[in-house]
C-alpha cells in the first residue's frame, strides 16, 4: 500500500467482516462525508440528499426505517431485504446521493468516505428505541434544542 492510500484510510476501522448480511436483519449505519465536509449545513443541499436516499431505487428491497442527516454525516436504520446485502444497499444509497448532491453543488468527486460503520441490531434491541436514538443525534450535537426544529430526519413510527 502506498503512502497516499494509507493516508486515505487512516482513522477508519473495520467494524465487522463484510460480505454477509442477514435478510430481515436491521442495521444502524453511519456514513461520514469525505474529509468531514459539512455539505448538508446548506438547507438546499440537505434537501437534495434527502430526496436522493428516499428514492426506492436507492435502497432497493431494503426498508429505510429511520434516518437523520447531519451536516457532515448520515445515520440510517435499515432493514435488509431478501435480494441485496447491506454493503450493496449502502453503496447504492451513497452513489445516488453523491450524484444528486454533486449536481446541486456543481462539483465532481466522492461525496462520502469510502467506508461506513454499521451495527447489526440484536434480537433484544427494540427498533423504536434505536430509531429514537438515531433521530436524537441533532440534540446530542447541540444543533437544536427541540428535534421538531431540525428539518432532516424521519422515522417509520412518526
Amino acid at each position: 500500500m502506498d503512502m497516499h492510500t494509507e493516508d486515505r484510510f487512516q482513522g477508519l476501522r473495520v467494524v465487522r467482516q463484510r460480505g454477509l448480511s442477514v435478510p430481515g436483519q436491521a442495521y444502524h449505519v453511519s456514513v461520514a462525508t469525505r474529509e468531514r465536509q459539512a455539505w448538508f449545513s446548506n438547507f438546499h443541499v440537505g434537501c437534495e440528499a434527502v430526496r436522493a436516499f428516499r428514492q426506492p431505487l436507492a435502497h432497493g428491497d431494503a426498508t429505510l426505517l429511520a434516518w437523520v442527516l447531519m451536516p457532515d454525516q448520515v445515520h440510517w436504520l435499515l432493514q435488509v431485504g431478501q435480494r441485496d446485502p447491506l454493503e450493496k444497499v449502502v453503496q447504492r444509497m451513497k452513489s445516488v446521493t453523491g450524484v444528486q448532491v454533486n449536481r446541486v453543488l456543481s462539483r465532481a468527486g466522492p461525496l462520502w468516505e469510502p467506508a461506513f460503520h454499521d451495527r447489526p441490531l440484536r434480537r433484544e434491541d427494540d427498533l423504536r428505541t434505536v430509531a429514537r436514538y438515531i433521530v436524537a443525534e441533532p440534540l446530542r450535537a447541540r444543533l437544536v434544542d427541540d428535534i421538531r426544529d431540525y428539518p432532516f430526519w424521519d422515522c417509520a413510527w412518526v
